[in-house]
């Protein structure tokens, strides 16, 4: 249904005669001034059918656009950091590893108050403000690389923008999951992570391509060639996507989560599945460039890609065995993937770390699916069990509170890359130290939502 344009207004026509109730909501979606819709019902079959589906798909599909791109620029520094030296940046491992990790940081941060802003600025209105706020970061990166001679201070502060992007899949996610009935809000919320995670791939494998010049590396081409991108997801959320007035915040659902257990147990877990994705997918072309100077970077999206692919993978096993034996088996995977990296770095073998890392990023891949698959089945069960102790607002929060935590995880890990090759020369140490992480992880995961004899596991979370 297309909306009026600015200053009209629609009504549904009221029916009358007896035996009818005027004070029916309508059957159908009303859309007023300024692309909002008052009455929001998609549980309703004839609501959902003349025109619900509709509208709940065309904004799903530009959301996911405008997510996308938030993951582009997310990880655009990622990308480019590697090739720093070649503009005639003079920069040492440590400061390298600074620039991939803090947008990491910062969009971790603001996944909490990205989620609040939806209700409050509506759906159509944040997605064109957050889209638009990725002007100043691919800008700011535009003018900074032309500039070897800036201080590591101003460029730190520079990549630390681009954690506007991070946000980005907290309010897309939070928005979505309010235009969709149950039955359908999984597979929708599924396409939409999906689809923001894969522009983590995209932006390692397009700008490569694109900033190559006959005079050898452009690299403003990394922020020019998203801006037009960036001005059509404002355009798009304009003109196309709409605002509910239904959509209410509960900040309260923080709240109740942050008092449960299971909301920092499955946090914690998620910084070893998501954490991992992100800081490993953030690391991986700094780390090629760095062990294997002769290798192109243009590799270093597949490890993204895999991973992205595979997230909706993990949440269908899922469904069928179980999240947390699916969990489980995805951090075994990653100790496998880990320990192969740790041989590959000791004998030189760029295959085997490039193999080892791939089954790095595909047990990740599964893990996020499995993770967030458990965080309902849990409260579910501990509501029973506590006597209602635990509600689906509990549910609702751990979901912010874990995607918020988990995001940290790509701070950590090339921080203690940095770590690790400032204090030995070597990789080899932080590797050991992340297996050893995920073995905890593992246990933790098997002792209370896993094991038969357990209230969790019985329950197969």
């Amino acid at each position: 249904m297309v909306a009026p344009t600015s200053g009209t207004t629609e009504t549904e026509p009221v029916p009358t005669g007896p035996g009818t109730d005027t004070a029916e909501a309508p059957a159908r979606p009303v859309h007023r001034s300024g692309r909002w819709i008052d009455h929001w019902d998609p549980e309703d079959p004839v609501f959902w059918r003349n025109g619900g589906r509709t509208i709940a798909r065309r904004n799903l599909w530009i959301s996911i656009f405008a997510e996308f791109l938030g993951f582009c620029v997310w990880a655009i520094w990622s990308i480019v950091v590697p090739q720093l030296p070649d503009a005639g940046f003079a920069l040492t491992t440590d400061q390298m590893f600074w620039l991939v990790g803090l947008p990491a940081l910062v969009g971790a941060s603001l996944r909490v108050p990205y989620t609040l802003a939806v209700p409050v600025f509506g759906g159509r209105n944040w997605t064109m403000i957050s889209a638009a706020l990725l002007l100043i970061p691919t800008l700011s990166l535009v003018w900074v690389v032309q500039r070897p001679e800036t201080s590591f201070g101003v460029l730190l502060a520079i990549a630390a923008l681009a954690g506007f992007g991070g946000g980005n899949f907290a309010s897309s996610m939070a928005n979505i999951s309010f235009f969709f009935p149950e039955k359908e809000k999984g597979a929708a919320l599924g396409w939409n992570a999906a689809g923001g995670n894969i522009g983590t791939a995209a932006v390692q494998f397009v700008v490569p391509l694109v900033i190559v010049t006959a005079a050898g590396v452009s690299l403003p081409r990394a922020g020019w060639v998203f801006i037009p991108f960036i001005l059509l997801a404002v355009l798009l959320a304009w003109r196309f996507m709409d605002n509910l007035s239904t959509a209410k915040a509960d900040p309260r659902s923080f709240g109740v989560a942050a008092r449960e257990k299971h909301t920092w147990l499955i946090s914690f877990i998620y910084i070893g599945t998501f954490g991992s994705f992100v800081g490993f997918a953030g690391a991986f072309p700094t780390l090629l460039n760095r062990e294997f100077p002769e290798v192109t970077l243009s590799l270093a999206f597949m490890g993204a890609l895999v991973g992205s692919v595979t997230r909706p993978l993990g949440g269908w096993i899922a469904d069928r065995v179980g999240g947390a034996v699916v969990t489980v088996l995805s951090f075994v995977v990653m100790v496998v993937g880990a320990f192969g990296a740790i041989q590959a770095l000791g004998t030189g073998s760029f295959g085997l770390f490039f193999g080892s890392f791939m089954l790095l990023f595909v047990a990740t891949g599964v893990g996020n699916g499995s993770v967030y698959r458990m965080i309902p089945a849990t409260f579910r069960i501990a509501n029973v069990a506590g006597g209602g102790a635990a509600t689906a607002k509990a549910a609702a929060g751990c979901i912010g509170i874990a995607g918020a935590v988990g995001a940290f995880g790509g701070f950590l890990i090339p921080r203690g890359f940095a770590m690790s090759d400032t204090a030995t020369g070597s990789l080899v140490p932080a590797l050991w130290a992340i297996i050893g992480v995920y073995v905890v992880m593992a246990l933790l995961t098997w002792a209370v939502y896993g094991r038969r004899n357990s209230e969790m596991g019985a329950a197969r979370v």
